[in-house]
């Protein structure tokens, strides 16, 4: 959520977001931080915590065959998706990969793959079930990202998608005092600081709907994000205050953090036996197989180390 008395960045959305895309979008890696201990575990975020544990636990499916958490980070919401028979955890960075295999344990039941989201490296209609929490707020290019996860998920998959909402109550009621230059009304995304974004749900519907997504639900959360409240109140009561008020996302989103449950309607390819990977570099299709991987096509070769698949591509 925007602080203080930022003017933040407007980005028009009919010209900036929807007819121009950079060919290398700027990307956020959380390499070598501490993001987990220092803003989850120290940094006061369990009433937070409590209420995406509880919106997740009603917008995911009963059963799973092929999760995608992307921007999984150190595996904090990892452990609820147990429904599903296997997750890949992907994160642009290498050691928040590390610390979730540290977290999780090593089991086939988890595969980490360090990539891009402007560039995934998997193959067309392989996953059943996607994830995007707290991550779709550092997109330069949100657009770009959606129809990059529609192009790997199956026909009728679930992604759940957690966005910044601009038009909340802090923000609406800053604008109407004067104390904030962008109006949190208009549909245009607003970078309130480098690479981080807030945005409006009728934008983030439009472009779900733009990529073949049918919009299934939508849960509100964080109602009570105030230090005051925060401070003076349990955390666990302040979430079942939070989870007493979600459903109203059906009908009105003005929190800071919106949850949008979505199933994939297009058409999907069917993904060739033996293939997982895709080369990011010239899309031929390729194995999952616990060593080095090298592209037949392009000879690029993409590295496997620590149990983590990196298909980075440097710079």
């Amino acid at each position: 959520m925007p602080s203080g008395n930022l003017p933040g960045r407007i980005f028009n959305e009919s010209q900036d977001m929807m007819n121009h895309s950079e060919p290398n979008p700027p990307v956020i890696s959380y390499e070598g931080s501490d993001y987990q201990e220092s803003f989850w575990e120290k940094g006061g975020r369990q009433y937070e915590d409590l209420t995406e544990a509880i919106a997740l636990k009603r917008l995911l499916p009963q059963e799973g065959r092929l999760m995608l958490e992307i921007g999984a980070g150190a595996g904090r919401n990892t452990p609820r998706y147990a429904q599903y028979e296997r997750v890949v955890l992907m994160d642009y960075s290498r050691t928040q990969l590390q610390q979730a295999s540290q977290r999780l344990g090593a089991s086939q039941r988890y595969v980490y793959v360090a990539a891009d989201v402007y560039k995934l490296p998997f193959m067309g209609g392989l996953f059943d079930g996607a994830t995007m929490i707290r991550v779709l707020h550092h997109m330069a290019e949100p657009q770009l990202a959606l129809q990059n996860i529609r192009r790997v998920l199956a026909k009728d998959a679930t992604f759940i998608l957690e966005f910044a909402n601009k038009r909340n109550l802090k923000a609406i009621a800053r604008y109407l005092l004067g104390k904030q230059e962008w109006n949190p009304f208009d549909r245009n995304p607003v970078e309130f600081t480098e690479l981080n974004y807030d945005f409006h749900p009728k934008a983030i519907r439009a472009w779900l709907r733009a990529c073949d997504f049918k919009i299934d639900r939508q849960l509100t959360v964080s109602h009570f994000r105030t230090e005051f409240l925060k401070r003076r109140v349990p955390s666990k009561t302040l979430a079942a205050l939070d989870s007493m008020l979600q459903w109203t996302g059906a009908f009105a989103q003005y929190t800071p953090s919106v949850f949008t449950r979505a199933l994939m309607q297009g058409a999907a390819p069917t993904v060739k036996p033996g293939a997982f990977f895709q080369c990011p570099v010239c899309g031929c299709d390729l194995p999952e197989e616990q060593h080095d991987i090298k592209c037949p096509q392009c000879a690029k070769t993409w590295q496997f180390r620590d149990g983590i698949y990196d298909f980075r591509i440097q710079a």
